[in-house]
């Protein structure tokens, strides 16, 4: 049977015992500063029971946003790439960014980041303030992938005009290389990052040389730049990201967020080969297996993974034993 899961991110900042102090942003409904620290923000994933409707069992399913909410967790993105959030209603896309604020208060010191991007610009805007009425403190768009040909020229301008409309809401926007949909060159994000309501970019492709561009050319606004992949993790550090969005962390959460503190630390060669062995793993739960070997990889680590929305298949018995063998040689199992 199908089901689904949320996913998260969670964030480690730099410096864990200060206040998150690197950006500030008004949230829409309450007024109050929202603060994006660096660090990680983990993609949750959606949950599904038997019957493939969501669940909201605090103390069953939902046990991922306490087990992975330690030290290390600063925050949580809610409908990531890997949240199977395009198999969700409207409804349920709703639904789910209310029961984690709930599960995340704003008083908790975590952030909920929300994946609100749709296909077209009156969904986006409509998501997104509907995301942040629910209690999100920023929203993550992704660019859309239909009628490509059809979106170019001034796309950028237009789409900082649509922006204009909602000024209370933070957007970070998303670059998925799994879902590549239109894609912003350095130039297009340097412009993009002068406007004071987009804070931020998530990089998945794991081009260096884009990444480095564009720190390089935004580094005098307030923007950040984080890493999509743990695959390139170190590297998009030593370049200036401030943190990650990474699949991999819904499971190797703890790991994943070493390596940025082995990095901050300058214990290089502990961090080079932390990094090796999280290649395959997050290979595995990524590009080649998907959201069907994240979860399962969750449930192996007393985590809940539980099974997939339709169409998405569960792993096959050979699938299944080629991803268990890639966390046991690298010692997570």
């Amino acid at each position: 049977m199908s089901g689904f899961t949320i996913q998260m991110c969670q964030i480690q900042t730099k410096s864990p015992d200060l206040p998150l102090t690197l950006l500030r942003r008004v949230n829409a409904v309450t007024g109050d500063s929202a603060i994006l620290s660096s660090g990680f923000r983990p993609p949750r994933q959606c949950f599904i029971n038997i019957g493939d409707t969501l669940l909201f069992d605090l103390q069953g399913h939902f046990k991922n946003y306490i087990i992975s909410g330690k030290s290390y967790s600063k925050g949580y993105l809610v409908e990531g790439s890997n949240g199977e959030y395009v198999y969700l209603t409207y409804e349920e896309r709703i639904e789910l960014v209310k029961k984690a604020r709930e599960l995340v208060p704003k008083d908790s010191g975590k952030i909920i980041l929300a994946g609100s991007g749709c296909e077209s610009t009156t969904a986006t805007i409509d998501m997104s303030c509907k995301m942040a009425e629910a209690g999100a403190d920023a929203v993550m768009v992704v660019t859309p992938c239909y009628y490509k040909n059809a979106m170019k020229g001034n796309f950028t301008q237009k789409k900082i005009a649509d922006i204009n409309y909602i000024r209370n809401i933070a957007f970070i926007f998303d670059m998925s290389s799994t879902f590549p949909g239109i894609d912003l060159s350095p130039t297009v994000v340097a412009d993009l990052a002068q406007h004071e309501n987009i804070i931020g970019m998530k990089e998945s492709g794991g081009d260096i040389t884009k990444i480095g561009t564009m720190l390089h050319q935004t580094k005098d606004a307030d923007f950040q730049i984080l890493a999509g992949s743990a695959g390139f993790l170190l590297t998009a550090l030593q370049l200036g990201c401030v943190g990650g969005v990474c699949a991999l962390a819904n499971v190797l959460g703890e790991e994943v967020c070493r390596l940025q503190s082995l990095f901050e630390e300058g214990n290089i060669q502990e961090a080079v080969a932390l990094q090796y062995r999280l290649i395959g793993p997050n290979s595995a739960v990524t590009k080649q297996l998907g959201v069907s070997g994240l979860k399962q990889s969750m449930d192996w680590l007393s985590l809940y993974g539980g099974p997939t929305r339709a169409p998405i298949l569960p792993l096959t018995q050979q699938e299944t034993l080629s991803l268990r063998s890639v966390f046991e040689k690298n010692g997570f199992l």
